[in-house]
């Protein structure tokens, strides 16, 4: 190894040790900050939505319905109002996220076959409670009406067989693919841990290099390493890169054997897309350092520009559905690309044709990076740059 680079690296790993900023980005919070999101995810999935039920019917069947709602796992029927002004009001209050209005005569026009209207009322605030709580009680109301006709059909005569066929004369097989259970934890857990790591590498490193500027110290960095900016900064980076792969791998053990994500594709993959995406960020870092010479704006700037990265990556709104400026504002996050290729070899294992693209992608941030050596250089060496708040 090169002496300069060797005694670069043994100083920054020396700094590590001394400074309790630095042991806490690369190795205490990005841990912590893993386990408290699994343990808010844990469940998996949306369960006992506070649910209102409007029984204007008072009947043994609009009760029956009430039962098999209170039943359906996504809702919890906690309410049960004398009017829908009365729900309203508690929709209104956040007491609860959906309103069921039996009506009067339910009971009557179900035994006549005749056709009643159930009113459902959800608050869509909150996308993803809206959709599962919509997903849940239309499934369930559904289920209700197919039995009430199965059993109409076979009073008057038709065998069960016969009963079930005009109850559903169209029978649809819906395969879910990749996420088969409907788990949120491989929704957003599985974007939210990466991101929450990217968070912790962009802004660890901006510390890392900026606190030499504000502090003075970048003279010292870039004399031990002969002048010589690349030597300086790769010796300055590689503990960190070591670190925040840790950080990575323990990512890998909690999303693949605690959550139990699916590694359907290739793990080698995988642990090369962490590389490239924990060296761009890393250089991306020292991208912000350059054009600003400023640890606090960099850092401020580092911020939004990280946290970003979830809105544009596709993961929460799909990217093909987003206005052309939204598509190639996305491309300007390295996140993007590496999570691409993470859905790919894990939830859908594709080939690794699949991936060269996203792969690819990688290289514009990892030459930014290096075309801004020489103005880091200058950020270094100069004490105008020193100081600065």
């Amino acid at each position: 190894m090169n002496t300069a680079l060797a005694r670069v690296i043994r100083r920054e790993t020396r700094r590590i040790a001394d400074s309790w900023v630095l042991v806490f980005t690369t190795m205490i919070a990005p841990i912590a900050t893993f386990l408290v999101i699994i343990w808010l995810f844990s469940d998996g999935v949306v369960r006992d939505l506070p649910v209102a039920v409007v029984d204007m019917d008072h009947t043994e069947f609009s009760s029956k319905v009430t039962r098999l709602i209170d039943a359906t796992p996504v809702c919890n029927v906690k309410w049960r109002p004398g009017s829908l002004d009365e729900a309203k009001q508690m929709m209104d209050a956040g007491k609860i996220d959906a309103i069921v209005v039996l009506p009067i005569e339910l009971e009557r026009k179900v035994l006549n076959n005749g056709t009643p209207a159930i009113a459902v009322y959800i608050n869509n605030t909150n996308v993803v409670k809206g959709g599962a709580l919509k997903s849940g009680l239309f499934t369930t109301l559904s289920t209700i009406s197919a039995g009430v006709k199965v059993q109409v059909a076979i009073k008057k005569g038709a065998t069960p067989e016969q009963a079930v066929q005009k109850a559903r004369p169209v029978n649809v097989n819906v395969h879910l693919l990749f996420n088969p259970f409907g788990n949120y934890s491989y929704f957003l857990v599985l974007g939210l841990l990466p991101l929450l790591a990217v968070v912790f590498i962009f802004l660890g490193s901006v510390y890392a290099l900026g606190i030499e500027l504000k502090e003075g110290t970048a003279g010292e960095l870039i004399s031990l390493a002969k002048n010589n900016v690349t030597v300086a900064l790769t010796g300055k980076m590689l503990p960190y890169t070591f670190l925040f792969f840790m950080d990575m791998m323990v990512m890998n053990l909690i999303l693949i054997k605690t959550l139990g994500t699916p590694l359907h594709g290739s793990l080698f993959l995988i642990l090369v897309s962490e590389i490239l995406l924990i060296i761009s960020y890393q250089l991306l870092a020292i991208l912000f350092l350059k054009l600003t010479a400023n640890l606090r704006l960099s850092l401020s700037l580092g911020s939004a520009y990280t946290m970003m990265a979830l809105t544009f990556s596709g993961l929460t709104f799909p990217s093909i559905a987003m206005p052309l400026i939204a598509k190639l504002f996305s491309l300007i996050f390295p996140y993007t690309f590496w999570l691409q290729i993470f859905m790919s070899e894990t939830l859908r294992g594709e080939p690794i044709s699949e991936v060269v693209v996203p792969f690819l992608a990688f290289i514009p941030f990892i030459l930014g990076g290096i075309l801004a050596f020489p103005g880091m250089k200058r950020k270094l060496t100069y004490h105008k740059y020193w100081f600065r708040d």
